[in-house]
């Protein structure tokens, strides 16, 4: 079956400097990022990058401070321009957009969240939400109708006459989302849109995304610093360091076959019982037993029935095929995985 492939990046670099096309000649023969700084001051951005993100998907790009990953998502709505390579948005290069044609994209595509909320405080949460759409050039009896539909989305109904000042961080956050989704737009940019939240803020936050998600089916691109927010987000998970992309592949891929040591230490403490799922391991040549599992369980919640079971247990895929057997050395052996 084909990929229905919503967002490619094409060999995507970027060098911040005065002569940076001089500077990548220099990174395209081997010079490291810390080299290139130190010898012509120009910053690495990005090298290299070639990825895809599919229609309706929750894609996360993660690394640590320095990593690209902030560089890479504002390539999306050109708020960066690569030094060298392409991004096609629905088989559209947009680098070819002219001025006109990039707001339209802007305004009717895609929309950001970004980790500071910048709310407008001296309007209220209707009148923030409802922005861009008047911008716009919307009715505003149109534009109530369609932001009062996305407050109740976030949870924020009877906040909707309140200032920003009156909320907390994880509603004011919620109208960030709410302002973002107003727009319909089919592309949802966040950029460490939870990592000022409160830990309990923030965990409400990321549940709350994921049931959204599963009502609007946007495609969403998430950035992070957080392992677990990755995780527990990330349809598919791409991981940066230095600019260069080490890994792409879900949680379970990632965590079970990871692509050099750097990925082997970053997730290295992470309890896989809580991120693999049984479909991920059963094994098709393994007959199963009466017992069964869901494959989309996760390893911890199919404990019990292993440990009752002496043979291996049948996991069932939700169209009621089989993946395949499941049995206890499997399961040890994701565990236990290094």
């Amino acid at each position: 079956m084909a990929r229905d492939v919503k967002i490619k990046v094409e060999k995507v670099c970027k060098i911040f400097g005065k002569t940076p096309q001089e500077a990548m000649a220099k990174v395209q023969a081997g010079m490291s990022k810390t080299d290139l700084l130190a010898q012509t001051s120009h910053v690495l951005g990005l090298n290299d990058i070639s990825l895809e993100i599919e229609r309706g998907e929750l894609f996360v790009i993660m690394g640590l401070s320095g990593s690209g990953k902030s560089t890479l998502i504002r390539h999306f709505n050109r708020l960066i321009e690569p030094t060298a390579g392409r991004i096609l948005v629905d088989g559209q290069d947009i680098l070819t957009l002219n001025d006109t044609e990039l707001r339209d994209f802007r305004r009717r595509k895609v929309s950001m969240v970004f980790q500071r909320f910048a709310l407008l405080p001296h309007k209220t949460v209707l009148e923030n939400v409802r922005l861009g759409l008047i911008l716009d050039g919307m009715d505003k009896a149109q534009a109530d109708r369609r932001s009062m539909e996305q407050i109740e989305l976030v949870g924020l109904q009877g906040f909707e006459n309140s200032y920003p000042g009156q909320l907390s961080g994880g509603m004011q956050q919620r109208v960030g989302l709410a302002r973002a989704l107003a727009t319909d737009a089919e592309i949802l940019l966040m950029d460490e849109a939870f990592s000022a939240l409160d830990p309990l803020i923030r965990n409400d936050m990321q549940t709350q995304l994921k049931q959204i998600q599963a009502r609007l089916h946007k495609t969403i691109v998430f950035i992070t610093h957080d392992l677990d927010e990755a995780l527990f987000l990330g349809d598919h998970i791409a991981i940066l360091k230095d600019g260069e992309l080490r890994q792409i592949g879900t949680g379970a891929e990632i965590l079970l076959a990871p692509a050099d040591d750097y990925v082997a230490r970053f997730v290295r403490d992470v309890n896989r019982a809580r991120i693999v799922t049984c479909g991920a391991i059963a094994d098709p040549a393994v007959q199963g037993g009466p017992s069964e599992v869901a494959s989309d369980s996760f390893l911890e919640q199919a404990f019990a029935i292993l440990a009752q079971t002496e043979g291996a247990v049948t996991v069932r895929h939700a169209d009621g095929s089989i993946a395949g057997g499941l049995t206890r050395q499997a399961a040890f052996a994701a565990l236990a995985h290094t």
